[in-house]
């Protein structure tokens, strides 16, 4: 068996098609999504995805703002110019990009978003409704693991789906995510024992441990869906991900590449939440 490739990139641009849709609609009547993306110091990587973001808001009509700051920007100035976004009602989503420099606390800036223009998903109130099932933003990468899931066309309720890492960002939420399908959902993480064991149990796998090609065939169950969402950047210069691709393909019934698996949904789903924040923000369906 070698399994299908489920392409990130494909799935991102039809659901990117349905959005811009959606924009010129709103554009007619009088409402253009506003994102603004925050961004302190000069990460390579954080530059990077914040001019991805900046691309996808000009490909899909959105009004995009870039605020750069210096890496000694302070704590309180970081503040002030989030509760400046808060107020403006031009912009309906605001991401703050992730690192920070160390002598800003990451929690404070994320409390300080309004909840209805988290786009990240971040907000400890966006957090506690997707805890108890209430509507809510749901995190990026999250969200679109389980749309990659469903385009295969797989439906969720009654799999058994293990997760392995279990960070805020995705083991978590991606966890619950899946529980809201009716997914009966194992978290392994680096204290369990028996992983190996555990995992080859996994109708759905996700996994998002940050340790490159990790995973290999003998973790898979036959005919599984493998949903990779590590990047990590080897020694060679070539990225990779947290499964070992060329074994888990010949063992998995699906299995997404890296990259062009669940990075190009990432930025996708943020772009839908903005625009779902518009909508709620005008209250327009």
């Amino acid at each position: 068996m070698t399994a299908a490739i489920i392409s990130g990139k494909q799935v991102s641009d039809d659901i990117r098609i349905g959005i811009a849709r959606e924009v010129a609609d709103l554009a007619e009547r009088g409402v253009k999504p506003g994102l603004a993306v925050v961004l302190v110091g000069e990460d390579p990587a954080s530059q990077v995805y914040v001019r991805n973001k900046e691309k996808s808001c000009i490909e899909l009509g959105f009004h995009s703002e870039v605020h750069r700051l210096d890496a000694a920007t302070t704590q309180q100035e970081l503040l002030a110019l989030v509760a400046d976004l808060n107020s403006r009602d031009d912009i309906d989503g605001i991401l703050v990009q992730l690192p920070l420099p160390k002598h800003i606390e990451e929690k404070a800036v994320i409390d300080a978003i309004s909840v209805e223009k988290d786009v990240d998903g971040f907000h400890p109130v966006n957090v506690g409704n997707l805890v108890i099932g209430d509507d809510s933003l749901l995190p990026c990468t999250p969200a679109g693991v389980i749309e990659l899931i469903k385009r295969t066309g797989t439906d969720i309720s009654g799999k058994h789906a293990v997760v392995i890492g279990r960070s805020n960002i995705v083991g978590k939420p991606v966890s619950l995510l899946l529980q809201r399908e009716n997914a009966t959902v194992t978290m392994c993480h680096s204290r369990t024992a028996n992983m190996a064991e555990l995992s080859r149990q996994a109708d759905i796998l996700v996994v998002a441990i940050g340790r490159a090609n990790f995973i290999d065939a003998s973790f898979v169950k036959p005919g599984a869906i493998v949903i990779d969402v590590g990047m990590n950047r080897l020694d060679t210069g070539k990225l990779a991900g947290d499964v070992d691709y060329e074994s888990a393909r010949e063992v998995a019934g699906y299995i997404t590449p890296v990259p062009g698996g669940v990075g190009p949904m990432t930025i996708t789903m943020l772009m839908s939440n903005t625009l779902i924040a518009a909508k709620r923000r005008h209250g327009l369906k």
